[in-house]
């Protein structure tokens, strides 16, 4: 089921925004917009389905219009054009105290710089966003304490954020956009101002909260290999535009062009890529002889294959044959990753 729709979203900044609009529904290209009204083109007729409990994650270089588009979604910044709907609600229809009422029940979000109140403990930090939606002190501290342990802050309940680590004021952020109990989490860069280590254990920290909780989050990268790890789904940003949308084998696998292919060239394949992306159909039956779980990375394929050489089952979470991969299938990865 769908909980976030964008429909046909185009995003004009500048004074002209009329006209500049009436460029582009003219065919008219971002510079020669730019040069006419001095309007800045950030968003072109863009249009994204977000599945209920998926993760979508959408990745582009700097100035592609990632941060604008996820800030549609919540109406921080407003589209010149299109309909943004969550959860079956026209959003740009919210008067202003829906529109409240929809940022603090429905949305979450998590910030690249942390957004974090100086002057507030972590557990008044946490506690934020249940505090506008006017729960009782004593509900929000407990919740507070519960969340600052789940993301593993215990023992930091008193502290300020100068105390804190990036990472675990990243935390912190995290926690207190979960706490809200929205099913909606915006993400907005969260994890590149952290070391690689760090960034690695809070997509780790992400990926399983999220197979509990099951939101629906939209969260903002310029690192593919972070995109394919965390989404369901990877949108390809360009320009203001989408240039590709797809499961992170097919973003890899087969990039719809140039633009998108520079991106793919520097994910680990290897570890990136499933049994299941690369096996060719074979008939159900009881696994024999070599087999591996259909979401085994390559890497573990690799491990069985490269002293037979042999073709390899591919098994179900049932335990059944679905597929089999060939050794030059993985030779050709080889190829690309070495």
């Amino acid at each position: 089921m769908t909980a976030i729709l964008l429909n046909n979203i185009c995003k004009v900044f500048g004074a002209d925004s009329a006209a500049a609009l009436h460029l582009l529904q003219e065919g008219v290209g971002k510079e020669e917009i730019r040069r006419q009204t001095g309007a800045i083109l950030a968003l072109r007729d863009v249009s994204i389905t977000v599945g209920r409990g998926e993760i979508l994650a959408v990745v582009g270089l700097s100035g592609s219009g990632k941060s604008t588009l996820l800030r549609v979604v919540n109406r921080l910044i407003e589209p010149t054009d299109g309909t943004v709907t969550v959860y079956g609600e026209d959003v740009l229809g919210f008067s202003g105290a829906a529109l409240q009422a929809f940022r603090r029940q429905t949305v979450s979000m998590v910030f690249q710089g942390f957004g974090l109140l100086p002057h507030r403990t972590v557990t008044e930090n946490v506690g934020y966003g249940m505090v506008a939606q006017r729960r009782p002190r004593h509900e929000w501290e407990e919740m507070s304490r519960q969340w600052i342990q789940r993301v593993g802050l215990s023992g930091y309940e008193t502290a300020y954020p100068f105390q804190l680590s990036g990472g675990m004021r990243q935390r912190v952020g995290l926690a207190r956009a979960l706490a809200t109990q929205a099913p909606v989490l915006l993400m907005d860069e969260p994890f590149s101002a952290l070391d690689p280590i760090i960034r690695h254990d809070m997509q780790d920290l992400l990926l399983s909260l999220q197979a509990e909780l099951q939101k629906t989050i939209v969260v903002i990268t310029h690192d593919l290999n972070e995109a394919v790890r965390l989404g369901d789904r990877v949108a390809v940003l360009n320009d203001g535009s989408i240039v590709q949308t797809g499961r992170p084998a097919e973003i890899i696998l087969r990039p719809a062009n140039d633009y998108v292919s520079g991106f793919a060239v520097d994910v680990n394949r290897l570890r990136t890529l499933k049994a299941c992306d690369i096996m060719v159909p074979s008939h159900a039956g009881q696994a024999i002889d070599l087999t591996v779980a259909e979401d085994a990375s390559i890497e573990e394929v690799l491990s069985y294959q490269v002293l037979r050489k042999e073709p390899i089952k591919v098994t179900n979470s049932a335990g059944l044959v679905v597929g089999e991969i060939e050794w030059e299938a993985v030779r050709a990865l080889l190829k690309r990753d070495i």
